[in-house]
Order: C-alpha cells, then structure tokens, then sequence
C-alpha cells in the first residue's frame, strides 16, 4: 500500500510495500564531465579573487537561492526504488568498520561552504561536504551548486569549496574545483532525480601570512648587493614576463600580481601560496552508500539561511546546523523529479543547498555514509514555515557518476 501527500504541491509517497520499476546502472555515457580550472594558474587566479582585500568577496557573498523552493502544481504517485544491489563506499579513516557509539552530535570537518559566481556576476555561496577518493580530493553538492541551470551555460564560475569557513576565516585553506561530474540527464535536460555533482579539487591554497595585500600594493622588496639583487619580503615571487601575463593584471582590484621598473628594467611579481594539502588529509571524507531503503535514520548537516515565508529569520548561515530524522518517498513533477527523497527538517532553503544526508553516521568518528544533498526546502502543511527537505535517491547510477570522479588526481598547484 502506499499513500501520497502534497508538499506544498509536492507530491510524497508513504511507501509501505514495492516501489516504481528499477533503472538500470549508469553507464559511461551517463556521465557529464566539465573542467572547472584547467591549470594550475587559472586556479591561484579563482584563489586571489576570493582572498583578495581581506576576502571581501567571501564575505561579501550571499547564500545561492536559486531553484530552493519545491513547489508543484501536480500530485505524482512516483517514488524512488533501488535500481541493482544496496551498497557502500567506507569513509576516509573509516574503511574499518568502527563499533563505538556516542550519545552527542559533533559535526563533521567534513562540511563546508563552497563558494562561485552566479549569473548575475555576484558571489554565492552553497553547502557541500568531503567524500572518499583515492587521491582524497572529491567534494559532493547538488548539481545546481556546480552547474549553471539559469542561463544554461556549462558551470558556474570561480567555484572553490572551503571546509570550515567563518567570515573570511579559511582554516583548512580554499580548495579549487578541477573537474565538475554529473549525470547525463541533469546536464542535459535538468532532471532533478539527478541533481547531484561531484568535483574533484586541487590540493588547497593558503596566503603564506594574512591574505592578499589589498588593492594596488607593491611588493615588499628591497635592493641588496648595491642595487643590483632582489630580497623578497613577504609572500611576493618574482617571475617572468610570460608568466605574469597568464595571471590577472597588477592593475585589478585582485592585487594578486605587480611589476616594478628598476635597474633600468620591468620586474614582474606573483603572490606566492602555500600548499596546504589534499583536503581528505585535513578534514577527511564521507562514505557514499546508494541503494539504500527508504526509511533510514538520517543526519543533515548544512548551512541554512534566510527565512521562513512567514518572514521568521531562522538560520544566519554562519554556522554549521544539523536535522535528524527518517527519510520518506518524495516526487516534485514540476522539478523534473519523480525519485526523491524527503526529511523532516526546518532548514530554509537559502544556503542548505548541498547539504550532506548521512546515514550510519558515528558522531565520536564525525563519519557516516553519504546518502543524499539536499536540492530544495518545502513547507508541507501549510503554515508558512519550511518542515521538509528532500534530495535525489541516491542509486546505481550516483554511484556510477561518484565512480568516474572518484580515481582522479588532481595534486597541487601552489
């Protein structure tokens, strides 16, 4: 027997015996695959526009509010079902199946903000969260989160994710996106039972002491040997003029490149970054589960922000929040969305995008299972206040895209 509901116009499917016919595995041509920074170069460049005048533009950044709100006009008795085998991908330091068990919630390192431009040229900022990969370098968020559905252009720009983020603070460093993976069928015809994304990042950068010197500052250089040598002061290296020309000019706002006449010549400078490593090493990286039933005990961890449609301002999205609860059967037909999955929780939608859904999720490890990003808030009964979040069912096909993405290196650029 299974009984539907409508969820602001969403139709959800209670679901007590089988669901709709299988789909079967993803295949190659399944998967989408877009770079995002192609080089080294254009990465430091994404990296200086976010770092640049004490990280104005990541504190300046608003949370990304498109496509949010799950509104339908049609009732769907559709609700997802397994399409092969359940199964699992361990998490980072957790291929050992732990046994211990904690009462408390802490929140992973593994969630962050990731940050990009949207196509109103202005900065945005949605949720996303660490998974496992050989080269401990894969980041999973919703497919709008990565992928340009306004003008329908190919990516959205600058995208970079930073774990731990606090107003302008980047603890862990800022990781750059290096290749965007998603489902053929998002790409291609916007479907939101695969509204999904994988992308592998570089090794993240850091500013050698506080960040970019703000505006048109020169570098911190000095003569030594009579006049004739350079001693470097700071975080400025000097480079040739082939090399500068690829950086952004030292005459922008970006104050990430600058060039002095002296000695009867042009010299040329780069701001110098530090490596600060693979993100799996620093903050670790969820497991992947798909196939799961519906029903699970679940974690949503995320940065919700904005307000309810009764005006309450709930969530500052400065800091990590969580929801627990039981996954049901969702359908949003005027999302393109017949296989979803819904979770009671008062997150607004503003900023929650991406969120991580966790199953088996170990709060003395800060690791589980990751089973589901949230792609939009509903209010179900009516009242004005968002109660429900849902997501795509996470099946053979994500593991499928997952499994392109997860063997690919991408290394350091600093």
């Amino acid at each position: 027997m299974k009984r539907t509901l409508t969820i602001g116009g969403v139709a959800v499917g209670l679901l007590a015996a089988a669901l709709a016919t299988p789909s079967t595995s993803s295949a190659a041509g399944d998967v989408k695959s877009v770079p995002l920074a192609a080089s080294g170069i254009a990465a430091k460049n994404i990296v200086a526009y976010w770092l640049a005048e004490d990280a104005a533009n990541l504190i300046a950044a608003t949370p990304y509010n498109v496509e949010t709100k799950v509104v339908a006009k049609h009732v769907s008795t559709g609700g997802p079902a397994p399409d092969s085998k359940p199964g699992v991908v361990p998490a980072i330091g957790d291929e050992k199946k732990a046994t211990a068990k904690s009462k408390n919630v802490n929140l992973p390192k593994t969630t962050g903000k990731v940050f990009f431009l949207g196509t109103d040229g202005k900065p945005h900022w949605a949720t996303a969260t660490s998974v496992q990969s050989q080269y401990r370098n894969l980041v999973a968020t919703a497919g709008h989160a990565v992928y340009d559905t306004e003008s329908n252009g190919q990516t959205l720009d600058y995208w970079v994710f930073i774990p731990g983020y606090y107003e302008g603070k980047t603890p862990w460093g800022v990781y750059v996106g290096k290749q965007a993976f998603t489902h053929y069928d998002y790409d291609v015809y916007e479907d939101g039972d695969r509204d999904y994304a994988f992308v592998t990042v570089y090794n993240g950068l850091k500013a050698p002491h506080d960040g970019i010197p703000a505006g048109n500052h020169r570098p911190s250089k000095v003569f030594t040997d009579g006049g004739t040598g350079w001693q470097q002061i700071g975080g400025w290296q000097e480079v040739s003029k082939e090399v500068y020309d690829q950086y952004f000019g030292w005459d922008t706002f970006i104050g990430d490149t600058d060039k002095v006449f002296a000695n009867g010549k042009w010299h040329y400078f780069v701001w110098k970054f530090a490596d600060a490593g693979r993100l799996g090493d620093n903050v670790g990286g969820q497991g992947l589960a798909y196939n799961q039933k519906v029903g699970k005990a679940t974690f949503v961890f995320g940065y919700p922000s904005g307000s309810h449609p009764d005006g309450n301002y709930a969530y500052s999205g400065k800091t990590l929040k969580w929801s627990y609860g039981k996954t049901f059967a969702a359908s949003a037909p005027a999302r393109k969305a017949e296989e979803l999955i819904g979770i009671k929780s008062s997150f607004t939608g503003e900023g929650a995008i991406g969120s991580s859904w966790l199953i088996g999720y170990k709060s003395n490890r800060r690791l589980g299972y990751l089973n589901g990003v949230t792609i939009g808030v509903s209010d179900t009964d009516g009242n004005n206040r968002y109660d429900t979040s849902v997501s795509p069912y996470f099946d053979g096909e994500t593991y499928g895209v997952y499994s392109k993405a997860k063997n690919l290196w991408s290394g350091s650029i600093a």
